[in-house]
């Protein structure tokens, strides 16, 4: 089992909120009303892992591994949200977010294949490490640029774990179940290295998950401002083409890794997939032939 080892890999490693995090160091001078609004709106997204795990547990029920790994993932990811709501209480009361608008992020997420949500989710973490490193950048004031570092080395941490996951996948678990995976990772690997092909930010927070209450299915739909994520990209950390570049580049390397083999363009991962999908039967179980609508 991959859990023990995580549990303890991440211990070793986890911060403290009341040590870790420079508090005295903040400069009120340098925090402006815009920043203070991004931070409870990445406050709210990232509560979002309370759904987000109901339906990893619902949908991995009969992996206890990758299940009980849920819960120091949950743990992390509540910690993200909890302490930008504690820099929010300390420094910009009146943008602290009340429950009800935490709440409204917690919806139900439509049943999935367990093997593109996993792919989906490592991708997300990398996105989310490169995101957290230009809000870093982007801020002013020194205790939320330290935040920002500190929750985006989590990211990268997540991602890392997923990876395990993932490899589990393709080696020790069945010949049926490695070609399932490779299909899936390749599938989901194309969606997410291709960002800057698509209007939308790729994310699992930003991609629909409830058939029944489209449009309004996405995380940030959920938001005070649903808008908020791409005028946060684009106009504020000014998450270029060439930070996307970055986060195609690290899905390719890992896919690469990963499958024993060489992508160096997103051509390369889709001729992949499509050699994956000729060598097989038409119908693979647990694929769904289009993309995924649920993180």
């Amino acid at each position: 089992m991959l859990y023990t080892e995580l549990f303890k890999s991440m211990e070793s490693v986890r911060w403290n909120m009341a040590t870790d995090i420079p508090w005295h160091d903040f400069d009120r001078s340098k925090l402006s009303d815009e920043q203070a609004q991004t931070i409870k709106m990445n406050a709210i997204t990232e509560w979002a892992a309370l759904p987000a795990t109901e339906m990893f547990l619902r949908d991995n029920r009969d992996d206890s591994d990758f299940s009980a790994f849920m819960s120091v993932w949950f743990f992390e990811e509540q910690k993200h949200s909890l302490v930008l709501i504690e820099y929010l209480r300390r420094f910009a009361p009146d943008l602290v977010p009340t429950e009800e608008e935490l709440h409204r992020v917690r919806f139900e997420f439509d049943p999935a294949p367990p093997l593109e949500t996993l792919m989906l989710h490592f991708c997300g973490e990398v996105r989310l490490n490169h995101w957290y490193r230009r809000a870093s950048d982007w801020h002013t004031e020194p205790v939320i640029k330290a935040i920002y570092n500190i929750i985006a080395q989590d990211e990268a941490r997540h991602a890392g774990a997923y990876l395990r996951y993932m490899k589990r996948a393709l080696t020790q678990r069945g010949a049926d179940i490695a070609t399932q995976a490779r299909i899936a990772f390749s599938k989901i690997g194309v969606l997410m290295a291709s960002a800057h092909r698509t209007p939308q930010a790729l994310h699992p927070t930003n991609l629909h998950v409830n058939k029944d209450m489209f449009p309004n299915d996405t995380v940030q739909s959920k938001l005070p401002e649903p808008g908020w994520l791409e005028r946060w990209l684009d106009h504020q950390i000014h998450f270029d083409k060439d930070w996307e570049g970055k986060v195609s580049t690290r899905i390719l390397h890992n896919m690469s890794l990963l499958m024993d083999s060489s992508f160096k363009t997103v051509q390369d991962l889709n001729r992949y997939r499509k050699e994956l999908l000729r060598a097989v039967p038409l119908v693979v179980p647990g694929i769904l032939p289009s993309a995924p609508s649920a993180v």
